[in-house]
């Protein structure tokens, strides 16, 4: 007797069930959105100490507030005084080149320069990858690069992290699916956004981008693809490279199309890890297909090779010692393709992104001071060893 293919009563149906709860848990986000950040709110990038704002212009805080007294900083507040804006920051740069007559502080591109475009990835969820590609993006931006932030994960939390939640505020075609799809693309100037943080445009994220993972076969079968898979974004990003000095592509959790068009477009690659023995042993897994598949784009006429590539350590606990001994055995198999600092895991951090901002946006006086300045000292330092690649790359010291 055949058994019954309706469904038992306590059995689920788990198709209504998942419908059910993306609809409820949709509706219950959109309900949070509105709690942090009211309907008529804008997202802001919060004012910087002089301190800060010093180190992110390149000059001495003393000479900072020469500058400032000479008029050419903010206005003191009652106490007498002076937090900058990245307007104020900006302005201070131009000023600064124009007495010097040389194109010292304003960092953007100089001829024969190229874009960098840097693909922040790994094959693991929770590796940082997302919370790494947001911060290098911001702090670029604050330090007066002109950047381009790609969100390439169909989970879109870089785009939901920059203000755009992707339910509700990225539509159809306004991914970066919608320049590279196959049929009716659209010009990607059409889809590229301006932040709340001056210098820093984002192409966000959201579902449709798995289209380009179910397209492509069916357009390489056929013959409609006029620029092989691999290629397409980095054509694209060709249209708008004169406005940008760095792209940061946020590459998603597999190794599908999309990443191997990232990977294809890069000029340089940034592997984000855990320092522990499953996410170890899952990245050597991941570094073996993505070699062989890249071989394979490489026969057929694909880009693969890069001016740097560096493993950096995500959420490190220095304390923890199978976590140092892990980053040991790491950095001997590596060597020098490890970046030199590690990115300390902090409360400060996950506890920003409960507000989706980042450690550039939140107040200090929000957490206890120690916390917050290791977290941001350690983003800092990796930041900054990642700048110095670019600007290697440039011939710049």
């Amino acid at each position: 007797m055949q058994p019954s293919l309706a469904l038992q009563d306590d059995q689920e149906h788990l198709p209504s069930l998942l419908a059910t709860d993306a609809k409820e848990l949709s509706y219950q986000l959109q309900q949070h959105q509105a709690k942090i950040f009211p309907p008529l709110s804008q997202k802001t990038i919060r004012t910087f100490s002089p301190a800060e704002a010093a180190a992110f212009i390149g000059i001495g805080e003393g000479y900072l507030r020469q500058v400032a007294a000479d008029g050419h900083g903010p206005d003191p507040l009652a106490n007498g005084r002076r937090l900058y804006s990245a307007t104020d920051m900006d302005r201070i740069r131009r000023v600064l080149d124009e007495r010097n007559g040389t194109p010292k502080y304003v960092p953007a591109r100089r001829p024969g320069e190229k874009l960098q475009i840097v693909s922040v990835m790994n094959f693991k969820g929770g590796s940082g990858k997302t919370t790494t590609a947001a911060h290098l993006a911001q702090f670029m931006a604050l330090r007066g690069y002109r950047v381009l932030a790609v969100d390439l994960d169909p989970q879109a939390s870089l785009s939901a992290l920059f203000g755009h939640q992707p339910e509700f505020d990225v539509g159809e075609g306004e991914t970066i699916y919608g320049a590279i799809r196959y049929e009716q693309p659209r010009p990607i100037a059409d889809i590229v956004r301006a932040t709340y943080t001056p210098n820093l445009h984002l192409i966000p994220g959201n579902l449709e981008l798995m289209e380009f993972e179910h397209e492509t076969p069916k357009a390489m079968s056929s013959g409609r693809a006029e620029t092989m898979f691999f290629a397409r974004i980095g054509e694209v990003l060709t249209e708008i490279e004169s406005l940008y000095d760095v792209v940061v592509i946020d590459c998603p959790p597999q190794l599908g199309f999309l990443t191997m068009s990232a990977l294809c477009a890069a000029t340089s690659v940034l592997i984000t890890v855990h320092p522990q023995m499953l996410d170890v042993m899952s990245m050597s897994q991941f570094l073996t297909m993505t070699s062989e598949l890249m071989s394979v784009v490489e026969k057929a006429g694909g880009r693969t090779s890069y001016d740097w590539m560096r493993y950096l350590v995500t959420r490190f606990e220095p304390n923890d010692g199978p976590q140092s001994q892990m980053t040991g055995f790491m950095r001997a198999i590596f060597g020098n393709r490890m970046l030199h600092n590690a990115m300390v895991k902090s409360t400060a951090v996950s506890d920003a992104g409960v507000t989706k901002q980042t450690l550039y946006e939140v107040e200090r006086s929000q957490f206890t001071r120690g916390t917050y300045d290791r977290a941001l000292e350690s983003l800092n330092l990796v930041n900054s060893e990642i700048e110095a690649h670019i600007r290697s790359t440039w011939g710049r010291k």
